[in-house]
């Protein structure tokens, strides 16, 4: 008898108090939450077997739950600041084997995209693998995907707050521990400094923008589509041009 595949669980983290989008996972576009745009995304990708929104314990995160529940989704409350223990623990909620992790600001993620990077750990035999650490894709198509167990090894290797914050950061700063392959944008798709990811107000309304043009023909539309759009439209890269990414210089 065949072994039976791991379990794939995507998890979601996603909390209310964004410093400087507050409540932006549930604002509107075509009379849904953005991270009812996101589920919906991840329930189209054939490799997840399920997925557990990761949220914090504090009373303001409630609307979160209460969307989880009305959304028939899996929802787990756990630290606000160890991201990482937060994640581990929603993925063992679900009696996870790889994990699949997502943020709560890519409503937009292409559903191939993430089938694809969770393909090629499977192809490539390894812990981990990512189509955001070598920067390449949008910013907003960012998956990756790892054994729980080694997020779990890496976990009782750190107490820093980086660490902690940041799930996969001691994992992608020890390759000599953790082997792992990136998943690279073919040409057409290779936009790293373009960002459809949801940090401030003005992403918002170039994401709403794009899921009010683009939703209406094809709910999934993909990251194709995403990139045809804007160099038709360049006058939209102008919504969101001022936005300043974390990390960036």
């Amino acid at each position: 008898m065949a072994d039976e595949k791991p379990k794939v669980v995507a998890t979601i983290e996603a909390r209310m108090t964004s410093s400087r989008l507050p409540g932006k996972v549930l604002l509107p576009a075509l009379g849904e939450p953005m991270l009812m745009h996101l589920i919906r995304r991840l329930r189209a990708v054939p490799s997840i077997d399920e997925i557990v929104i990761a949220t914090t314990i504090n009373a303001t995160d409630d609307p979160i739950v209460a969307f989880a529940n009305a959304a028939g989704v899996s929802c787990f409350r756990g630290s606000e600041e160890d991201v990482l223990s937060r994640v581990i623990a929603a993925a063992d909620s679900a009696n996870a084997q790889i994990l699949v992790e997502i943020t709560g600001d890519c409503p937009v993620i292409d559903p191939g995209i993430v089938e694809q990077t969770i393909r090629m750990f499977f192809q490539h035999q390894v812990d981990y693998v990512s189509n955001s650490l070598v920067r390449s894709y949008p910013d907003g198509m960012d998956t990756q995907v790892m054994w729980l167990e080694a997020l779990k090894s890496s976990a009782s290797q750190t107490l820093d707050r980086l660490d902690r914050e940041h799930v996969s950061r001691y994992i992608c700063q020890h390759p000599e521990q953790y082997s792992r392959v990136h998943l690279i944008a073919p040409p057409e798709l290779h936009w790293p400094e373009l960002g459809v990811t949801l940090d401030e107000e003005s992403d918002y309304f170039l994401l709403k923008t794009l899921i009010e043009e683009l939703a209406p023909i094809d709910p999934l539309f993909g990251c194709d589509c995403i990139v045809n759009y804007l160099k038709l439209h360049p006058e939209c890269l102008e919504i969101n041009r001022s936005v300043v990414r974390k990390g960036d210089s």
